[in-house]
Parts: structure tokens; C-alpha cells; sequence
């Protein structure tokens, strides 16, 4: 059957518009061994850009699929960056080519937060579903979940010493867990409101917490194994000490017996802001802090070393001892006693005055003791500032900032140059145009808040409709403003250019529409040149305010959307009424006219779009088209076919003559303002409220409308599958520690290529069963079976390789959620097949995994059965036997490489520098610990 009509799809181009969204941090990246300080991270939208601050490039884009970036955290190594996405789902990519090789799924709602251990090997994940997940990296999988917070997950610190995981939230607690057994050991409940950051100093023995007020709120990390060391009165001493210091005003104190730690108040430090913690950042090395509310200032703050807090105690002992000599006079004065503050160790360094508010900001410390610092703020701006920490009174020097990649507020109007080349886009202060080809900014101007644009015939100039009802005229080679003309007494929210290319037509709130002609002047600056003006000659005047105006491309009619929901016809060339188009229950915010001037589409605030005809003013069709209101509305060039664009963040194609929806393009995260078709139709550019503009493009492809409307419910369908409820572990209760992994699509589908695998397995079998019955009853050799495609696509491989080879391409992440959605039925099949793959030595470590999550799942099912006994009893002989050789290999490799090592260092008389600075700094860590437990007694 032959297509009667056919429609071309149109697909995603590019994002561009945007610098940093601000769901998502911003972090200082690595790239190839580069200098740090130089390279930065932000999410833009469903992408993460990579920026080069110093020449204001972007030099990498991390690409997403089509959920928007919530978190960034580059690994230890600064090799690989992990994203966190709206939908729970975290991806880690390679900062050295771009790539995304795992993915993890376990968050039901946005990531809030990922940290890295020291070692990079797992990952913790907290989100807004209350839950905090354990990953291990290298394995791919997901080591535990942990429940027990009531709010969303604000921040989580690894405590690597005692590998203890500390996580805060919106429900105002913060809780230690120990992750040796997956539980948590302490709660702490002295905040009044919700937790927003915490960060540990002093080699993790002191914790600093951002509320709600402008407290930042300081805790003693005590090891009970260390006081316990010193002895019973000592014990004593140190537990009278602590509870002395700690300030009651909190309320209630934690548990009264101490496990594994004590965290005790230690005081607190009075930021200048009065509003919550947005960010509370330290460098690597925790020597300087950086914090800073919701307003435009961050406070830096230095945490001084014990030798310096030691030599400032001295000082001021020093400092007393005078003063109480003085004040004796010649008599004998008693011993000075000087009391060790909290403000003695954290001082207050400088404040940092962005030029907007800040959203989110990264710090690190140089060598030479310089501090980098880079703002993401709240206006579509990076910008980046160093301070010299070793001056008295240092002051924050901006670097650089990143604005010409974008505007700072919503671009409200978007248009396209007659040649198809060149984009204009406004917003409440710029205006902007873009090269399509290479998406570069040729041109940025300031303007007023501006609401309509178009370009003039020959595309040299611009003419924008502002918000105060003025026309502004800008000349694009050279980049300046020519003219502002008072328009309207109101915002000016609609233009149209005349068919004839002679003039323009402004509809405005003052409820007027006024025409306009264009005029060449002499310019007043050059004698000898003409600028453009536009010359007032016509007013049509109306009852109520003026939303938008078109022309008809025969510019014989003249259609005007007014506040009172209707649309009337004018003729164009005595202004005499001709229709009026009733119907809709909210204003009519867009409307367009075909090229054949024998349509109008209209969009509406009621989320409605109306087909109509010119000839009667006869309503063709009334279509549901957004869920929320329709915000623009444009024909593709000589074609009834149309784009809308809605608050609901989505834009649709409809046919005007058959009343169909065609195809919808996703990809927007807030509501869709405006959009522009080529002048070919081939490219389409839109703009939103999260601060991107995307450039869509008309490919070769052809859109089948039943292929469509499948691929819909299909879409559907695999939805409501992974919202379902997640598999239940038979015999296991609920409590804080649980499975990470949780049911998607993906994970349905990898169960399903395990269960077709197998089911072609026992036919396989079954066929050769047959075969061999078939010979010895015939006596002689029959032709051999044919050979299973699927088995010939892989190389001609046995059924039971092929059931591995399909469980070694589910995902590591995946594997477990598979395997429990697996029915039982299939899982003797899978032991079997494990016995004879473990006996082979093929993918032991795999095969092994499977197995024991499967003992465990099934465990009352398996050992029930009398027929897997034997294959049980075998499995465990195997299993026991090639995990030894396995071990014994790697104990062998690894005990070479030592002997190795030690010949290279007693030959050449070196330390490994990794060995030695690690050994250096365990010697160090001890003494120091050791130290401040004996300043603590005494």
C-alpha cells in the first residue's frame, strides 16, 4: 500500500544558549594532565559541558540521553567524572574521550548527591527518594541501600578510617552508618531544621554541618576504642571534658551509650548571611572552607593546622601574661589561663561578591597557597576568582566569567534570517545572533526587555518590541542601536512583517495596532550614509489589549488575537471588520495563517489549538494539543502543516487538513516561549525557560502514523512495567539495609533474553535428544540437524555458550534485579548450565555471582527439591575448587610483583613515592592522634 501522504521527521540538533542549568553543581575538572583550576564541569540540561575558563571554550560535551543533570563528582583520579540524572540514574563518564561505559539504576527520583572514597573504587549516591546507595565501580554493581532518613539526601561523606559513611538531610538528622555491617549506630538530632552541608576537617575528627539559620555548627569526632586506650580514669577525665564543652541548647543529645565514636558539639561560627547553606565546600586537603546562601556573597574561611593554633595560643598566653603583669603591678601575678576557641581554629578570611546570586561553587588550593574559586550563578553565568591565602587580608580577584555563550535571563523571541543562516534570539537584556552552522554568537547588543523580533528585508538590520512598548532598530554590522521609537503605551507583545516586505504591523497592550513603513534618513553621525527608521501611518483601534497580530501572505486580511479570547478579521487595506473567531475559553496567546491564505490556526491559554477558515470564519477542527497553555504557533513554509509549542515543555507537528498529530519533539526541562521555522522549513529553533535553545532539523526519514502511535503505547507500556513494584527477596524483612538495585525496563528485558535463551536451550536439547533416539533405532548415521540461526549469527556456537554469552552482555549494574526477576522454572536449567561452565573454567567469577544470588533468592525452593541435590553437591566441589585455583593465580601473580618490587627498590635504593608518601602519612596521622588525645587530658 502506498503512502497517500508523507511526512519527514524532524530530530535534535544542538543545545546551545545555555552555560550552567541550575539543578546541578559545578565542579573543577582534570583534562589530560592539564593544570587544575582551568577546566570546569556544569550540567546543561541533559548534557555535561566541559569548559576551558581561561579561553572560554567548551572543549568536551558529555552527552545524556533525556533526563536532566541533577549532580556532578569527578573520581579521585580525575580520569572519570560521575553525572547523576533527574531520574535516579548515574552514569560515569571518561574525561579522556567522553564515553559513558557504566550506569547505574537505583534511585526512584533526582540524584542530590554522589561522592567518590579515596580509592575511587565505590560509589555513594543519596537522592531525593530518601535513599542512599552504595556502588562498587570496578564491579560494576550495587553493594547495599540504605534507608532511614525521612526526607530528601542533602550530603554524604566517606570517614575512610573507620569506613563509616555519614550522610545529612532535609529531615534534620544526620546519621553515621557503618558500612562493615550496613546499619546505622548513631543519630545525630541536634538541628532545628533541615541539614543542607556538611564537611569534615582536621584529619576527620571534626565535622561542620550548614543549617537552615546562619549557625554553622561544629562536632568532635572521638574514637571510643582511643579513649578506652588511655584507661579508665583517663576515660573519665576525657568524657567529664567533652560533656562540659558541649552546649545544651539544642535539645536532646544523642544516644546515652556511645558506639564506635562519640560526636560531641564543639561550638559554632555565625556566617554573615542569614538565609540557609546553599554550599559548604572544602579543598582537597580541608585547609580552607568556602560557604554561601542564597544571595550573591561567599565567605571564605581558613582552618588552621595545629602548629599555627598552637602558635597563636602562645601568642595570646604570652599577650595575658603582660596584661596581668601590668594590671599587678610589681606583685606577684598568678598564671594567665587562656581558653582554646572554636574561632581560634576556623578564622574568617574574605567574602567574594559575585555579580549575581550564586547556585553552586567549587574550590581547590594550589601549591603556592593561591585559592581557585568558580561560581555557577543563578543568571547563566560561570564565573572564576582567585585569593592569595597567605596575605593578611586577602581580597577574591575575578579571572574570567563566561557570559557570551548565552543569555542571562529567558529569551522570549527567536527568529531566523531570510537566508536560513543567521538566529536571532532577545531576552530582558541582550540580544543575540547566532550562526546555525557553527551555533557562535556573531553579534550581542544590549536592548530592553524585549518580547517580539524580526529580521528586516536583506537581513542587515533587526527590529525587536519591547516590554515598554518601544521599537528598537539595531544595525547588525556594526552592532549598535539606530533607533528607539515609542510605540505603544503598553507592552508591545506581537509583530508581523507585511507580505510586501514594506513594513511592519505592531499589535500592544494599549489595545492598538499601528502600522508602520520602512524609511531610509540620512543619519545624523555620517553626512553621507542612510540608516533605517520606521514611519507611524496607520492606527486601527480596538476594545481590549492586542496579544498578536498577523498579516495573510496575500495581505488582504489582517488577523488580531484580543483578551477577550476571540480573533477578529480586518480587511488590510481599509481596516473594515470582517470576522470574528469565537470559541476559545482563555485568550488566544498565537496564531498563524497558511502560505495559501486559506487557514488560521490559533493556540489558546485553555491548551486548545482551532483550525479555521478564512473564507467564512467556519471552524474546522478543535484540538487538545498541550497540557498546559499554548505558548507559540507557526505553519512550515508553502505546507498545512504546523508546529506548537507549549508550557508543557514539548513541541508538536499537526497536519492542518487532516486534524492529525504528526510527531512530538522532546527534549525541553521547563516551559517552551517561543519557536522559529526556517525559511526552507528544514530547521526549526526553540527556546525555554531553562535557559537553552535548541536547533531542531528536518532529516530524510519518513513518519508512518501507525508506526508512530505503536511506538507510543509500546513507550507506555515499558513506563507503567518499571513503576511497577519491585521484587520481593522471599524470606528477607525490610529493615535499613537493602538490595540496591530496582526494577526498569532494561532490567525486564535482560530477564527476558535470559528466559528465550534457555527456552532455546531445552529445544536445542530436546532436538538432539531426538536425533540420537532417531539413529540407534535407524541403526546408522542420519544427516546431522540444522544448525539455529541465532546460534550461526554467533559463530556457530553450543546453546549452552549462548545462554553465557547472553547473561555476559547484561549489564553488571543489572545482573542481580534480572536474576530475581527470573521465574523459578528456568533456574534448574541455569545450574545445571553453571555446573558444566564452572567444570570448563569459563567465566568463573560470573558464573559464581549468578549462582550464589540465586542459592540465596531460592533457597527453600532449591534445597526442597530432590532432583538438584546432586547438581548442588557437584556445583559446591567445582566451585570450591576453581575459586582456589583462580586465588592461587592471583596470589602467585601478585606475590611476583612484590618480589618485583622489592628488587627494583634494594637494586636501585628507591621507595615506591605512592608506599612512602602513604606510610609518611599513616605515621603522621597517628602521632597527631595520639597527641590531641594527651592535650585532651591534660
Amino acid at each position: 500500500m502506498g503512502l497517500t501522504k508523507q511526512y519527514l521527521r524532524y530530530v535534535a540538533s544542538a543545545v546551545f544558549g545555555v552555560i550552567g542549568s541550575q539543578k546541578a553543581n559545578i565542579a573543577f575538572v582534570t583534562l589530560r594532565g592539564g593544570e587544575k583550576g582551568r577546566y570546569v564541569a556544569v550540567g546543561a540540561c541533559e548534557h555535561v559541558f566541559i569548559w576551558d575558563v581561561r579561553k572560554a571554550e567548551k572543549v568536551l560535551i558529555l552527552e545524556g540521553k533525556k533526563h536532566e543533570v541533577t549532580y556532578l563528582c569527578p573520581s579521585p583520579d580525575g580520569v572519570h567524572i560521575a553525572v547523576g540524572y533527574e531520574d535516579g540514574g548515574v552514569r560515569i563518564f571518561s574525561l579522556l574521550n567522553g564515553e559513558s561505559n557504566v550506569s547505574f539504576s537505583g534511585h526512584k527520583s533526582a540524584v542530590s548527591v554522589i561522592k567518590y572514597d579515596a580509592l575511587g573504587a565505590r560509589l555513594v549516591t543519596g537522592s531525593r527518594d530518601t535513599d542512599v546507595i552504595v556502588w562498587d565501580v570496578i564491579n560494576e554493581c550495587g553493594l547495599y541501600r540504605l534507608k532511614g532518613h525521612k526526607d530528601a539526601i542533602t550530603q554524604v561523606l566517606f570517614l575512610e578510617s573507620k569506613n563509616l559513611l555519614i550522610t545529612s538531610s532535609k529531615d534534620s538528622f544526620v546519621k553515621w552508618w557503618d558500612l562493615d555491617t550496613q546499619h546505622c549506630f548513631k543519630t545525630m538530632v541536634g538541628h532545628r531544621s533541615e541539614v543542607w552541608g556538611m564537611v569534615l576537617l582536621n584529619q576527620e575528627n571534626r565535622l561542620l554541618t550548614g543549617s537552615a539559620d546562619s549557625e554553622l555548627r561544629a562536632w568532635d569526632i572521638q574514637d571510643i576504642e582511643e579513649v578506652k586506650e588511655l584507661g579508665e580514669p583517663q576515660e573519665k577525665k576525657v568524657r567529664t571534658l567533652l560533656e562540659d564543652e558541649e552546649e545544651d541548647e539544642e535539645g536532646p543529645d544523642e544516644e546515652p551509650e556511645e558506639r564506635i565514636l562519640s560526636c560531641k558539639k564543639a561550638g559554632s561560627i555565625l556566617r554573615e548571611a542569614r538565609d540557609r547553606v546553599v554550599s559548604l565546600v572544602t579543598d582537597a586537603k580541608a585547609k580552607v572552607l568556602a560557604c554561601h546562601g542564597l544571595d550573591a556573597t561567599l565567605e571564605v574561611f581558613t582552618v588552621l593546622s595545629e602548629e599555627e593554633i598552637q602558635r597563636k595560643m602562645d601568642r595570646k598566653l604570652k599577650k595575658a601574661k603582660k596584661k596581668a603583669k601590668s594590671q599587678e603591678g610589681g606583685e606577684e601575678a598568678s598564671e594567665p589561663v587562656v581558653e582554646r576557641k572554636l574561632k581560634d581554629e576556623i578564622m574568617k578570611l574574605a567574602n567574594i561578591r559575585a555579580s549575581s546570586k550564586i547556585r553552586s561553587m567549587d574550590c581547590l588550593l594550589v601549591p603556592n597557597g593561591e585559592m581557585k574559586v568558580v561560581l555557577l550563578l543563578q543568571n547563566n553565568t560561570v564565573e572564576t576568582y582567585t585569593l592569595k591565602t597567605t596575605e593578611k587580608n586577602p581580597t577574591g580577584n575575578k579571572t574570567s566569567r563566561l557570559t557570551l555563550g548565552g543569555h542571562r535571563s529567558d529569551v522570549r523571541t527567536v527568529a531566523f534570517s531570510s537566508d536560513n543562516i543567521a538566529i536571532l534570539s532577545a531576552s530582558g537584556d541582550t540580544v543575540k545572533v547566532w550562526n546555525r552552522s557553527t551555533l557562535q554568537v556573531i553579534r550581542t547588543m544590549g536592548c530592553e526587555y524585549a518580547l517580539c523580533s524580526i529580521f528586516v528585508p536583506g537581513d542587515r538590520q533587526i527590529i525587536l518590541g519591547t516590554k515598554s512598548g518601544k521599537i528598537q532598530i539595531f544595525d547588525l554590522a556594526s552592532g549598535s542601536l539606530l533607533e528607539t521609537t515609542d510605540a505603544h503605551e503598553g507592552a508591545l507583545w506581537s509583530m508581523c512583517l507585511s507580505p510586501d516586505q514594506r513594513g511592519i504591523v505592531t499589535g500592544g497592550a494599549d489595545k492598538t495596532v499601528k502600522f508602520w513603513d520602512f524609511e531610509l534618513i540620512k543619519d545624523e553621525d555620517s553626512m553621507i550614509n542612510k540608516r533605517l527608521t520606521v514611519k507611524h501611518t496607520r492606527t486601527l483601534q480596538l476594545d481590549e489589549d492586542v496579544l498578536c497580530v498577523r498579516f495573510s501572505p496575500d495581505q488582504r486580511l489582517l488577523a488580531v488575537s484580543l483578551l477577550d479570547c476571540t480573533v477578529k478579521i480586518f480587511y488590510t487595506d481599509t481596516l473594515k471588520f470582517f470576522l470574528s473567531l469565537y470559541g476559545h475559553k482563555l485568550p488566544v496567546l498565537c496564531l498563524d495563517i497558511s502560505h495559501d491564505s486559506a487557514l488560521i490556526a490559533t493556540g489558546s491559554a485553555d491548551r486548545n489549538v482551532k483550525i479555521w477558515g478564512l473564507d467564512f470564519g467556519d471552524c474546522h477542527r478543535s484540538m487538545f494539543a498541550h497540557d498546559d497553555s499554548v505558548m507559540f504557533l507557526q505553519f512550515v513554509p508553502k505546507t498545512h502543516l504546523f508546529f506548537t509549542a507549549g508550557k508543557d515543555k514539548k513541541i508538536k507537528q499537526w497536519d492542518a487538513d487532516k486534524f492529525e498529530h504528526i510527531q512530538t519533539l522532546e527534549g525541553h526541562h521547563r516551559e517552551v516561549w517561543c519557536l522559529a521555522i526556517s525559511p526552507n522549513g528544514d530547521h526549526i529553533v526553540s527556546s525555554s525557560h531553562d535557559k537553552s535553545l535548541r536547533l531542531w532539523e528536518r532529516t530524510r526519514e519518513p513518519i508512518i502514523l501507525e508506526e508512530e502511535k505503536e511506538m507510543e503505547r509500546e513507550a507506555e507500556f515499558e513506563e507503567s512495567l518499571a513503576k511497577g513494584d519491585d521484587p520481593v527477596v522471599p524470606g528477607e524483612t525490610k529493615g535499613e539495609a537493602e538490595p540496591a538495585g530496582r526494577k526498569t525496563v532494561e532490567t525486564v528485558k535482560a530477564a527476558e533474553r535470559i528466559m528465550e535463551a534457555i527456552e532455546l536451550y531445552r529445544e536445542e536439547s530436546k532436538n538432539l535428544e531426538e536425533h540420537k533416539a532417531a539413529c540407534e533405532a535407524a541403526g546408522k548415521k542420519l544427516p546431522p540437524l540444522k544448525m539455529n540461526p541465532i546460534l550461526m549469527a554467533f559463530g556457530n556456537i553450543s546453546p549452552s555458550r549462548y545462554v553465557l554469552e547472553v547473561m555476559k552482555k547484561v549489564r553488571s549494574s543489572e545482573l542481580e534485579v534480572s536474576l530475581l526477576v527470573l521465574p523459578f522454572p528456568y533456574v534448574p536449567d541455569l545450574l545445571k548450565l553453571f555446573n558444566a561452565y564452572v567444570k570448563e573454567g569459563l567465566e568463573v567469577e560470573l558464573v559464581c555471582r549468578c549462582l550464589f544470588f540465586l542459592l540465596r533468592v531460592h533457597f527453600g525452593q532449591i534445597t526442597s527439591n530432590q532432583m538438584l541435590l546432586s547438581v548442588i553437591d557437584e556445583l559446591r566441589a567445582n566451585t570450591i575448587s576453581k575459586v582456589r585455583e583462580i586465588r592461587d593465580v592471583l596470589g602467585f601473580n601478585s606475590a611476583g610483583l612484590q618480589f618485583l618490587q622489592r628488587e627494583i627498590e634494594s637494586r636501585e635504593d628507591v621507595t615506591f613515592f605512592a608506599d612512602a608518601t602513604d606510610r609518611f602519612e599513616e605515621k603522621r596521622r597517628k602521632r597527631r592522634k595520639r597527641e590531641r588525645v594527651i592535650l585532651t587530658i591534660t
